[in-house]
């Protein structure tokens, strides 16, 4: 076993615990313009574009967190550019995490979180598009670590904007 300069033996870093205490859908849409306008009949050549965003926020007992996914799934007709759906659907989870060092909790919440609870927002867009009268919708899987450094730089630009003065003629 290796020393650290002073004769003892390194400490090793705790382990990090986390523990899913809940997951549950906090808020869900489907709208079908499609059953609610009617069909024209007609060629139809779906595009669907799908928007995540995160949230998380500190609750009052110790070491608990409510991470949240949003989903917007948008499906448009390209040869009419009508929408064919919308759907909406607000995913969280309760976390229990200790060991986790203060500089690395925010990342932690807003990646690792969000990975555990992807899959079960996919079922639940698939099912809602399927029970919606459309094709099952499996979407592909988020790079949460891509997301968080987008939103990490989208915060550097508006914060360099606010802190760069501006010229008064």
């Amino acid at each position: 076993m290796a020393e650290n300069g002073n004769g003892a033996a390194p400490q090793a870093a705790p382990q990090v615990k986390m523990q899913v205490l809940a997951q549950y859908a906090r808020d869900v849409s489907f709208e079908n313009a499609v059953a609610q306008k009617g069909t024209q009949g007609g060629e139809v050549q779906p595009e669907i574009q799908v928007a995540v965003s995160l949230d998380a926020r500190k609750r009052p007992t110790d070491n608990q967190y409510e991470v949240i996914t949003k989903y917007k799934v948008t499906s448009m007709n390209k040869a009419t550019n009508e929408t064919l759906f919308l759907m909406e659907l607000d995913y969280a989870g309760v976390f229990h995490i200790e060991n986790v060092p203060d500089d690395q909790l925010h990342p932690f919440l807003l990646i690792e979180c969000p990975r555990i609870l992807f899959p079960f927002a996919r079922r639940i867009i698939s099912d809602m598009t399927r029970d919606g009268g459309f094709p099952p919708l499996n979407i592909d899987t988020v790079d949460f670590v891509s997301l968080y450094r987008q939103e990490l730089a989208r915060r550097a630009q508006a914060q360099q904007a606010q802190e760069t003065p501006t010229a008064v003629s």
